[in-house]
């Protein structure tokens, strides 16, 4: 069988195709028998609606058939929106049944904890096999001794730009701090070009913005005693002042409202000049180059360039976003189930899933750091170096449930959203506070 290049599936995966002959999973079908796995079992797999539709494409496809004919397994694959995966989670275990394995995005696992079966044997397994874990990954997937969750991949956020508005205003380069951007954003408003930026209740671009804003001022939820509420500090009240100014002078104000698809929508529209967000929108500009063009006409994707959130008095940072796959307490499939984690994670199998990203995720290993996925488009290289320089909603304590259930309630982001829609910033602060110490309480 020929062997078809990373490369080339790269440009297959592009168009929504993905090659029924790349390399992998042929090798695990090699002998034409199924590995000793739980046979003639169906697992029901929950997941999210992929920002890289190339990805679902391969899942729903290739990855489900190639899943029985390996493992002997019947995978069920539901993919839903992101932001619903925590109502159905919550409603599965309330009832006893529902999926057999989930995924969930950032630190939600710690909210149930006590739900979720160990998965240790698998993890560790997978671990050992890839490099290692991020700690980001392990943080999120592990309490105590517990592994309750399988790491699968890392997400994260960059500021997508327009490189050629940005250099028309003076700045060859995207502005390094918050003063700078300030400046820019001003100039780019007046032109009729604003930063979109979301301050509502979505499950990643607003964390993925003001949890990173918050910190390079200084500002924290909790000391390192993950005990200690300091969320209402002079560097946290000097942040909301900032944020206000900036979204006035700066913004698309309709971003009070925006979802984590209304920003990706703006941009490749024209109508804003900057966004925080994972790589889709670079990958979809470059997907459909005919579409999406700028306004003389050329392809968009062409002037799309990758940039970290500015640093501020207290440090520059990013929220990387963990990926972990939950094996379900109430499940009657155990043991399948963590076969199919341990097919699925496996290297040959999670390298076609890796391949079809195109840069938007890393995995939750360090072997896919030297992938030669990074390889292929130096605009997308940024994404890979996200997972080992972040910090988690928690800090400056580890994460745990408390930090997820402030996550979850979207205080944070209300304490900026309140502040710009007009309630003093003194006031926006210690709402969050006393909200941040009932969780903690």
């Amino acid at each position: 069988m020929a062997r078809i290049t990373r490369r080339r599936v790269l440009k297959l995966s592009g168009a929504g195709v993905v090659a029924a002959q790349t390399c992998g999973l042929p090798a695990i079908l090699a002998t034409g028998r199924a590995p000793a796995y739980a046979q003639g079992t169906n697992i029901h797999w929950l997941r999210w609606t992929d920002f890289v539709p190339a990805s679902d494409v391969l899942l729903k496809g290739r990855i489900t058939q190639e899943c029985q004919k390996a493992t002997g397994i019947t995978l069920k694959l539901e993919i839903i929106n992101a932001n619903d995966l925590q109502s159905r989670i919550t409603s599965a275990i309330q009832s006893g049944t529902g999926a057999d394995i989930t995924m969930l995005p950032g630190i939600r696992p710690q909210l149930y904890a006590e739900s979720l079966a160990d998965v240790g044997d698998v993890a560790e397994e997978i671990g050992k096999a890839q490099g290692g874990y991020y700690d980001v990954s392990k943080h999120v997937a592990a309490v105590g001794n517990k592994w309750i969750g399988v790491p699968w991949a890392v997400g994260g956020t960059l500021i997508a730009y327009r490189k050629s508005w940005f250099e028309e205003i003076g700045y060859n380069a995207f502005p390094e701090t918050w003063d700078a951007l300030l400046d820019a954003g001003k100039k780019l408003k007046a032109k009729g070009r604003p930063i979109g930026q979301t301050a509502a209740h979505t499950f990643g671009d607003a964390p993925g913005w003001w949890y990173p804003y918050l910190w390079s001022w200084g500002g924290k939820k909790v000391d390192a005693d993950g005990k200690t509420v300091v969320l209402n500090s002079r560097e946290t009240i000097e942040s909301v002042k900032f944020a206000v100014g900036f979204w006035k002078d700066t913004c698309d104000e309709g971003g009070l409202a925006w979802d984590d698809t209304n920003n990706n929508r703006a941009f490749l529209s024209g109508t804003i000049s900057a966004t925080n967000n994972g790589a889709s929108i670079y990958i979809e500009a470059k997907r459909k180059p005919e579409v999406h063009l700028t306004e003389k006409g050329t392809p968009m994707w062409k002037d799309i360039l990758h940039a970290r959130i500015p640093k501020g008095p207290g440090g520059q940072f990013n929220l990387p976003g963990p990926f972990t796959d939950v094996l379900m307490g109430y499940s009657n499939n155990q043991k399948a189930a963590k076969d199919f984690l341990r097919w699925v994670h496996s290297k040959p199998v999670f390298a076609e899933w890796f391949t079809s990203q195109q840069g938007y995720s890393n995995g939750a290993t360090r072997d896919w750091e030297k992938d030669k996925v990074w390889e292929v488009d130096p605009v997308l290289l940024p994404f890979r170096d996200i997972p080992p320089f972040g910090r988690l909603p928690g800090y400056a304590a580890p994460p745990n449930r408390k930090a997820a259930e402030v996550l979850t309630k979207h205080i944070i982001t209300d304490m900026y959203a309140k502040a710009i829609q007009g309630m003093p910033a003194e006031n926006a602060v210690k709402w969050a506070q006393d909200e941040v110490a009932k969780a903690y309480a």
